[in-house]
C-alpha cells in the first residue's frame, strides 16, 4: 500500500479553513474530526463546514465521526461531500448497514477502534470497510501522546489484512509526529492522521513530505 498523510484540521486556524487546506497541497487527504460532545467531551465541526470545505479544496475530505447514532448521521457526511467516512464501531448500532450506505452514497467507509478494542472481533467486517482506522490515542482532544500499547494491534491488524490479501487501508489516528510516525509505519500502518505534527510547523507543506518520507522508509516502501 502507497503511504498516505492525512493532515488534521482540528490543529489548523478554523477562522482560515480553505487557506489552511491550500498550505498542504500534497496532502493526500485532509483529516476532519466530528465530535458531538457526546460520545466524545469535545464538540468540534458538522456538516456545513464539511460541505463548504468540500468546494473549497480539491483535496478530499477524511471524515472521523467521534459521534453518537452514526448510523443516522454518516450517510450525510458522504452526501455533503466527504471522500471517506469513518464511524467508531463502539458507537455503531447497525455498523454493516452503515459501512454499506456510506459506500453507496460514493464514499469509503471506515472502521473506527479506541485503544482498548481489540480487532479480532471485527475481522468478519473487514469485506464491509475500506479503512480500517487505529486510534493510537483516546479519541476527543488533538495534542495527546502516542500510545505504544497500540503497536502489537497496529501490526496484528496488519497480519489479518495481508492474510486475506485485502486492499482495505490500515490508519492510525492521535500523536503522530517524526518521532512516532516510524514505529507506527514499520508495525504496518499506511494511513497517518497527523494534526500539530502538521500545522504547528513553521512549513505544513514540507512537513507532510517529511512525515512521508520517514513512513515510507519505515514501512519499506521506499
Amino acid at each position: 500500500m502507497a503511504i498516505q498523510i492525512s493532515p488534521s484540521i482540528l490543529n489548523a486556524d478554523f477562522a482560515h479553513l480553505a487557506d489552511e487546506a491550500a498550505a498542504v497541497p500534497t496532502a493526500d487527504w485532509l483529516h476532519i474530526d466530528v465530535m458531538d460532545g457526546h460520545f466524545v467531551p469535545n464538540l468540534t465541526l458538522g456538516l456545513p463546514i464539511v460541505e463548504s470545505l468540500s468546494k473549497a479544496t480539491p483535496t478530499p475530505l477524511d471524515c472521523h465521526l467521534m459521534i453518537e447514532d452514526p448510523d443516522r448521521w454518516a450517510p450525510a457526511y458522504a452526501e455533503a461531500g466527504a471522500g471517506s467516512v469513518t464511524i467508531h464501531a463502539k458507537a455503531a448500532g447497525a455498523p454493516v448497514r452503515t459501512l454499506r450506505e456510506i459506500r453507496k452514497r460514493g464514499a469509503r467507509a471506515g472502521l473506527a477502534l479506541n485503544p482498548a478494542e481489540p480487532v479480532d472481533p471485527y475481522v468478519d467486517l473487514i469485506g464491509e470497510m475500506d479503512m480500517l482506522l487505529l486510534m493510537t490515542v483516546e479519541p476527543g482532544f488533538g495534542g495527546q501522546k502516542f500510545l505504544d500499547l497500540v503497536l502489537p494491534k497496529i501490526r496484528r491488524a496488519r497480519e489479518i489484512l495481508d492474510d486475506r490479501e485485502s486492499s482495505v487501508w490500515l490508519q492510525v489516528d492521535g500523536g503522530v509526529s517524526d518521532e512516532t510516525i516510524e514505529r507506527a509505519a514499520e508495525a504496518g500502518a499506511d494511513v497517518f492522521v497527523a494534526g500539530s505534527a502538521v500545522y504547528g510547523a513553521q512549513d505544513p507543506a514540507g512537513a507532510v513530505e517529511s512525515l512521508r518520507a520517514q513512513a515510507r522508509k519505515a514501512g519499506g516502501r521506499d
